[in-house]
């Protein structure tokens, strides 16, 4: 099987990768007390689950139905996306009609029901210089005309967690202080080089990991899915800036839907979801099947 082939079957978030499997509970407890400052000591209290790819976990309750009070949805981001409000909200969606499914609730009763309250954090490691902690909001999006005027308002919680950064933060959660470590090292050895080379520099910062680091053994035995993932992620990054750089605007001006079909194509290729390249390009779900089904007869 050839590399581009297996960077295809690799499409969860390397920190999605690392918190949201079941062998790694007590990394993701860590990382649910350090962002809600609580004390939970069990791991198995933990649900989580997966949507696209952001990471969404609760707590269950004393009686361990599949009920939990706060409703934590992370995302990470490489890029500076002050539009996560609006995909959060997008999210909650989703995850709110999965939850009245599950919880076989009645929306149209008389009766008020219980949802869980919604946490929205993005954890952000991309080059942009921002504050350890800053709070986006839906109504940012609004005209200053009408902003007061919303019923509806969506608060996001972006930490950064670029090396150096949300001290505290790390001190209470140590493989994401190791994860950070392990990016910053990986983007020290880029800057190194003549020629961009994403899977040398992932290997060279594993190397370099300490043995004694808490992720050290689970990356050193998944290397194949890691380099995969973060040779996915910087490329994906990559294009996207490009993107930026060309000048595509809302208006879409002439030619810029061939622009965006190319783009398209190539953050399909490095093993992008179909929904976020839509979101990302604009283009319809119809229009990146079909281009998806270019690429399969491209391959064959």
């Amino acid at each position: 099987m050839s590399e581009t082939q297996v960077n295809r079957e690799y499409r969860d978030r390397l920190l999605n990768f690392v918190f949201g499997r079941e062998e790694n509970r007590r990394w993701t407890l860590q990382l649910y007390n350090a962002v809600n400052d609580s004390k939970y000591d069990d791991p198995d209290a933990i649900e989580f689950n997966t949507l696209k790819d952001v990471l969404y976990m609760g707590m269950k309750n004393d009686t361990s139905f599949l009920i939990s009070d706060i409703l934590n949805v992370y995302e990470h981001q490489s890029s500076y996306n002050p539009n996560m409000p609006l995909r959060m909200l997008q999210y909650l969606s989703d995850l709110y009609s999965a939850y009245i499914a599950r919880n076989k609730l009645n929306k149209y009763s008389s009766s008020l029901i219980s949802l869980p309250v919604p946490k929205l954090v993005v954890f952000y490691n991309g080059e942009k210089k921002i504050e350890d902690e800053t709070i986006l909001r839906l109504s940012d999006s609004f005209t200053d005309e009408h902003r007061k005027e919303s019923d509806v308002e969506v608060k996001v919680r972006m930490i950064n967690i670029n090396h150096g950064h949300s001290l505290k933060l790390m001190k209470a959660c140590k493989p994401l202080e190791e994860y950070s470590w392990f990016i910053n090292e990986i983007n020290v050895n880029l800057a190194g080089q003549d020629e961009r080379d994403i899977v040398a520099a992932v290997r060279a910062a594993l190397n370099a990991m300490p043995g004694d680091y808490e992720i050290h053994d689970f990356l050193m035995t998944h290397k194949a899915e890691v380099e995969g993932m973060l040779d996915t992620e910087y490329n994906e990054a990559e294009v996207k800036e490009l993107f930026i750089e060309e000048g595509r605007k809302e208006g879409i001006k002439e030619g810029a839907d061939l622009k965006a079909r190319d783009i398209a194509m190539r953050l399909l290729k490095k093993g992008s979801s179909p929904d976020s390249v839509s979101e990302d390009t604009g283009l319809t779900s119809d229009i990146v099947l079909q281009i998806m089904e270019d690429i399969a007869k491209e391959d064959n």
